[in-house]
């Protein structure tokens, strides 16, 4: 991982280790700490030199040293932890004899470690490598990268592919008349996505070059912002025409700041459009724009707003600068191209514009599509690929470079390597992150990833330290480093929740590739695949520290391992063949200071009781593996922190033991035992206990716990079950789920003041009262409660309820009224699989927040007119029957949506479970004549159609 990181989490492990296992450290604990001392003095400068390493061989090599060292030094300590625990079972006599024996030896090797960390520091001094921070100079490689990205509005590339709807979106944001305040709006996008080329296009615009004739500047800023230099790049622009030579000389002279004022002087009469291209960091945003605040209404003292519509157009890879820039305006996001545009830019780019394009041959064609798609939809992997091909159209050249594609992409020279581009967004990674980014290259192409185990795979990682989560939970620390990696373009969001919380992503195949290199360069993963041809340089590695296996557990258990020092070993893409337990084994023999094992996917007949003997486990992911039984020597499993399994057929009731555990997922047992949990102190989610196994331990022992969920046959007594809830002070979200013969037992969570989010699925005998939900309940879901009576005269008097989903068979009548000034915050209404309700009647005033809507097609809905802030309506039709479409113009005309100052797209498609799903979704931009015709010719246009067609 970056050696900062690294080094930081060293430390604390150290400290723990030196507080948890103070037995075992008597005799070395004042090595251990002289350790940890020394270790702490690297840290001080460690983050500057994971950036510095980039562009000096001589700091990779030290910091490489550095890295190496640590590695060392967990080892060392973690065998150390495990051998003692192993002498447990000896004799007393026996035990106290091998103990001084192993006290000694480790002794040696840690003072062995820090003889090797003064040599490392004695090097840098005797190497000349300067302190780090001193000096603002860029290297001679830095400075050529950043020559060749300069970018100027001149240089506009000619081939052009994909953008037309971008540009006009983005040319009417630029020259709107409506709104005469000086607004920033901002391009985002991942590296090498288009954004400086959209910009050029907008820049050269004849509608923009007429809307401000007189003041335009264009200004690169890159990473090693200067804002002196950019002020000089705008000055030079836009006052050629009113200051002479002499003058122009002049002010070339002045100070920074009286360059900004001087600049601030000559814009506050003007309209101008100035273009700031490739800003990084919210601190150079401010830095340029001298935003001495936070304030959103602080538009910065360089940029001045004469309220003549001027408008700043900047490009950058992180959302989180846009917002800085102006969190009233919204960021233009930049998406890949479609499978056919990159095929259209690349055949224009490497069979030229001139050749016709059914005439090019048709092997190449083959081979081109190839590699096309290994570019990913990325525009400047394809245009790289391209202009390297038009140079040689034999077969065997482009086989060659089908064949090492990524070779050829990363390659530099006057055009720039697409890596390069690339790994301009990991070296501005702050050092929390960075390892988070190497963890993504342990998942395979294309893999859509969990983010809920991407969390705890991170914690258990240890990715996150106490002193960076301070007060708040790990995992919503690692969320934020997730959603920051999404708004910097390394991570891209798959699907998102109703509350906007990323539930799945994805890598980008090079960003993917990016982060495989960057990861074997520091010994942070290696790969197993015959097929994967990064696996034979990484996979024997007896420094690799983990593995990701892409072949079949036998093949694999079969090859000779060297990795003993293994931390973590992930399975993805295996076979469907069962494990035998033999196979298995090998596991708890080879990697015995394993901290994540994640066996998902991977077909096991049962678990060996040697897995037990992993006492430096962390993780231990089982779903999807079809395992019946856990053996009993789980309960050793000390370090364990979460137990991800499902369908078993019991769980073993030695989980009591396993104190650090925090997160326990057991849904779908079969037969119920008793099992106790209320030992678990740390336990923050626990999923999957039965309600019988539940009443029987004492709750208000579980001080951690916030999420929780039951299922199973529930015989329990109403008030006894809402007392054990209520001492859960910390619960935020609940999950109750009963079989088909009994019921959700009559609950009072009113004194449950924390408890936000509420799931209950089974049958009700009654709907809690208002005054006996909990009164901060943000979102509420029922499901199978088989209601007579109408809900909505209870719910809708939730005051902070934000979400409503009323699931199949939770109401069974046919009408549901919301009255007058009813669910006062709503946001979110979605009703699914209420086949029976015809009919939802909204009176005016009421849900004046709702934003989303989702119903049946056939449920007449009075009153959606009436609703200001609406913004999505999702309807789904059983039948598939084309015969349904001509309905859209009954519902247009029955909902009065063409009344709307607003343009309301219509779009449907089928889901995976065969239903038609149709969307209407407002936007906004248009007048309402326009909208009224727009929509017509939309309705037109859908109606023409034979059958219905995915969303784009």
């Amino acid at each position: 991982m970056a050696t900062g990181a690294l080094v930081s989490f060293a430390v604390e492990r150290i400290g723990d280790m030196l507080i948890q296992e103070a037995n075992f450290f008597k005799g070395v604990r004042g090595q251990v700490e002289r350790l940890q001392s020394d270790l702490k003095a690297m840290q001080c400068f460690l983050e500057e030199a994971d950036k510095k390493q980039e562009e000096d061989p001589r700091v990779r090599d030290w910091v490489s040293a550095i890295r190496e060292a640590v590695y060392e030094a967990e080892d060392i300590i973690d065998m150390f932890i495990l051998d003692a625990q192993s002498l447990r079972t000896h004799s007393f006599p026996e035990r106290a004899f091998k103990k001084l024996i192993k006290r000694y030896k480790v002794g040696k090797k840690v003072e062995a470690i820090q003889l090797g960390l003064q040599d490392i520091s004695n090097r840098r001094e005797a190497l000349g490598i300067p302190n780090i921070g001193e000096g603002t100079s860029l290297s001679r490689s830095a400075q050529m990268l950043q020559d060749l990205r300069r970018s100027t509005p001149h240089a506009e590339e000619h081939v052009v592919v994909g953008l037309k709807k971008d540009v006009n979106k983005l040319v009417e944001k630029l020259i709107r008349e409506g709104d005469q305040r000086r607004r920033v709006i901002s391009l985002v996008g991942m590296g090498g996505i288009g954004k400086t080329t959209l910009a050029k296009k907008v820049y050269n615009h004849t509608k923009v070059l007429e809307h401000f004739p007189d003041c335009c500047a264009w200004a690169y800023v890159s990473q090693d912002c200067r804002p002196r230099d950019v002020y000089m790049q705008i000055i030079k622009q836009v006052c050629t025409s009113t200051i002479d030579q002499q003058v122009l000389e002049k002010v070339e002279k002045l100070q920074e700041h009286e360059l900004g004022d001087f600049l601030r002087e000559h814009l506050k009469e003007k309209r101008y459009l100035i273009v700031l291209d490739d800003i990084w960091s919210c601190a150079d945003w401010d830095c340029l724009a001298k935003v001495s605040n936070n304030d959103p209404d602080c538009l910065g003292n360089v940029f001045p707003d004469g309220g003549k519509g001027s408008r700043i157009l900047l490009t950058t890879r992180h959302k989180d600068v846009a917002l800085q820039a102006d969190a009233r305006s919204i960021p233009q996001e930049m998406k890949l191209l479609s499978k056919q545009e990159s095929w259209d830019l690349f055949r224009r780019k490497a069979f030229l514009d001139h050749v016709d394009e059914d005439r090019y041959p048709p092997d190449l064609e083959k081979l081109g599509r190839e590699m096309v798609d290994k570019c990913n939809r990325l525009p400047l992997a394809i245009v790289v690929l391209g202009g390297l091909l038009s140079r040689n159209m034999s077969h065997t050249e482009w086989r060659k470079v089908r064949d090492n594609i990524n070779t050829y992409l990363a390659k530099e020279g006057s055009q720039i390597g697409v890596m390069t581009v690339l790994n301009l967004s990991y070296i501005v990674l702050p050092s929390y992150l960075k390892p988070c980014f190497l963890h993504l290259s342990l998942f395979p192409e294309d893999y859509v990833i969990s983010t809920r185990k991407l969390f705890l795979l991170w914690i258990a990682e240890g990715f996150v330290l106490s002193e960076q989560a301070g007060q708040q939970s790990m995992k919503v620390t690692v969320e934020a480093y997730l959603n920051e990696l999404v708004n910097r373009n390394l991570i891209q969001v798959v699907r998102m929740s109703v509350n906007a919380r990323v539930v799945e992503c994805r890598v980008h195949d090079l960003v993917r590739e990016l982060a495989v290199r960057k990861a074997k360069e520091q010994n942070f993963f290696g790969t197993h695949d015959i097929a994967d041809p990064l696996s034979s340089s990484t996979s024997n590695s007896s420094k690799c520290r983990r593995q990701s296996i892409y072949s079949d557990m036998e093949r694999y258990a079969s090859v000779e391992i060297s990795t003993p020092y293994l931390r973590s070993l992930l399975f993805f893409k295996l076979g469907r063949e069962t494990c035998r337990i033999s196979q298995l084994d090998f596991i708890g023999k080879c990697f015995k200071i394993l901290r994540v094992l994640d066996l998902e996917g991977v077909k096991v007949e049962s678990l060996p009781s040697i897995v037990g003997k992993l006492i430096h486990l962390r993780y231990l992911g089982l779903r999807r593996t079809g395992l019946k039984l856990l053996p009993l020597s789980i309960g050793n499993l000390r370090s364990l922190q979460t137990l991800d399994v499902k369908n078993l057929k019991q769980v073993p009731n030695v989980i009591w033991k396993v104190q650090n555990m925090r997160h326990l997922y057991m849904e779908g047992q079969k037969d119920v035992i008793p099992l106790r949990i209320d030992t678990l102190k740390n336990l923050q989610v626990l999923s999957g206990i039965t309600f019988e196994q539940w009443i029987v331990n004492n709750s208000s022992k579980l001080t951690c716990l916030r999420k929780l969920k039951l299922e199973g046959r529930c015989e329990v007594e109403g008030v006894k079950f809402s007392n054990s809830i209520a001492k859960l002070c910390g619960l935020k979200s609940l999950y109750l789920k009963t079989s088909y013969e009994s019921s959700i037992p009559s609950l009072a969570m009113n004194s449950c003041l924390h408890l936000s989010k509420l799931d209950i699925k089974g049958h009700m005998q009654k709907l809690l009262e208002t005054f006996q939900f909990p009164p901060n309940l943000s979102q509420l879901t029922l499901e199978a409660c088989k209601l007579d009576c109408d809900p909505m005269p209870i719910l809708e008097k939730l005051p902070n309820l934000l979400t409503l989903r009323l699931r199949a068979e939770s109401y069974l009548g046919t009408e549901l009224h919301v009255s007058a000034n009813g669910f006062p915050q709503l946001k979110v209404l979605q009703l699914f699989e209420l086949s029976k309700v015809i009919e939802l009647n909204i009176e005016n005033g009421a849900i004046p927040w709702l934003i989303q809507l989702h119903s049946h097609f056939s449920t007449r809905i009075s009153g959606v007119d009436k609703l200001p802030n609406l913004v999505e309506v999702k309807l789904v039709e059983d039948s598939e029957k084309i015969s349904v479409f001509p309905a859209w113009e009954k519902f247009l005309r029955r909902h009065r949506f063409s009344e709307y100052h607003l343009y309301w797209d219509i779009s449907w498609e089928t889901n995976r479970y065969g239903h038609i799903e149709f969307w209407i979704r407002r936007k906004k931009g248009l007048t309402s004549d326009q909208s009224s015709t727009v929509a017509a010719e939309k309705l037109a246009l859908l109606l023409s159609r034979s059958e219905p067609t995915r969303k784009s």
